[in-house]
């Protein structure tokens, strides 16, 4: 893909034109993101074993941890349908790992009407989303892996209504709209693929300010106090696996993703919002495939047609019950 292919499909949109000068670089890979284990402390004289650290020094900063480990802590979530990894400063998702088989999509054993948003309190309380915190705010409590993948089981969807798999996210135009559209496009793939995986997560781009020529990063907090960060952007990578066609294939097929937290037109084509995975990971601070030899990974959109299906089923399902009797999101 080249440069200006990314930059006129975006500005020919009227979406994001400067996604693309941003987005386009390249960046090495190489590991996966952890939870920090907290250094050990060391005792004696203030040097690890008594000895000095520098000449005429007796420093040791590691002797910090001894009053406890500041972090940051990664709050890791194994759900049945999906894993998640939560930010405590944003109060969003890092990241969001699902797993979507044709299998588990023909399960017919949850109803969205029986399922409640609620807070996570597996998370420490002064770090947690709150429900009250989206109270008209004027954004969706979006989905990062979306409740009609898990149909599976009752359990699994509830899972899906935690705000740990919640964004602020646009409702009209986004949420509702391009954003199911695409969710619904990675369920058709389970037609092409035995297995398909796919990780979620917002973004937090930079825009170039007209006056100054800078460019910043700007976004909303909402809540009361303020703590819960609204992404500009949201990506979703999917992994093809086991084609239907070859499922004794070891290759993958992959497609990356960067749309705004904004109206989108239904006639824009999906592909104005691919991106190179190496430019995802640059921007994110993730890191994708560094196990997968580069010759075992195939474009997904040579492969498959990447084209969102209009469907008005989003709005038409019923709405969950709210807990602590809240009024849904605008």
């Amino acid at each position: 893909m080249s440069a200006r292919f990314l930059y006129s499909g975006l500005a020919g949109a009227g979406i994001g034109s400067g996604i693309a000068t941003y987005f386009w670089g390249k960046s090495s890979s190489s590991s996966n993101t952890s939870v920090a284990a907290p250094p050990p402390v060391v005792g004696g004289s203030g040097a690890p074993n008594g000895k000095l650290t520098a000449i005429g020094s007796n420093l040791n900063p590691a002797a910090f941890f001894q009053y406890g480990f500041p972090g940051p802590v990664h709050d890791l979530e194994n759900r049945d349908e999906f894993v998640s990894c939560f930010n405590r400063q944003t109060r969003n998702p890092y990241w969001v790992v699902e797993h979507i088989t044709p299998e588990s999509l023909a399960g017919k054993n949850a109803d969205r009407k029986n399922s409640v948003f609620k807070e996570d309190e597996a998370i420490p309380e002064m770090f947690r989303g709150r429900l009250r915190d989206y109270f008209r705010s004027g954004y969706d409590r979006g989905h990062q892996a979306p409740a009609a993948n898990a149909k599976f089981s009752q359990k699994a969807m509830d899972d899906t209504f935690y705000l740990t798999n919640m964004c602020p996210q646009v409702g009209d135009g986004f949420n509702r709209d391009y954003w199911a559209h695409l969710e619904y496009f990675c369920r058709q793939l389970a037609g092409q693929y035995n297995s398909v995986r796919i990780v979620t997560g917002p973004l937090y781009l930079p825009k170039k300010d007209p006056v100054d020529g800078k460019s910043r990063v700007t976004y909303e907090v909402i809540g009361n106090p303020p703590s819960i960060s609204v992404p500009t952007h949201f990506f979703k990578l999917i992994v093809g696996e086991k084609p239907v066609k070859s499922p004794n294939s070891d290759n993958i097929s992959v497609a990356a993703f960067v749309l705004p937290n904004a109206p989108i037109p239904n006639e824009t084509k999906l592909t104005d919002f691919e991106v190179p995975v190496n430019a995802l990971e640059r921007s994110s601070g993730l890191q994708f495939f560094q196990r997968v030899p580069e010759n075992k990974k195939k474009a997904l959109c040579e492969e498959v047609e990447c084209k969102i299906t209009v469907r008005e089923f989003q709005k038409a399902l019923p709405q969950p019950k709210q807990q602590l009797s809240l009024p849904p999101p605008k």
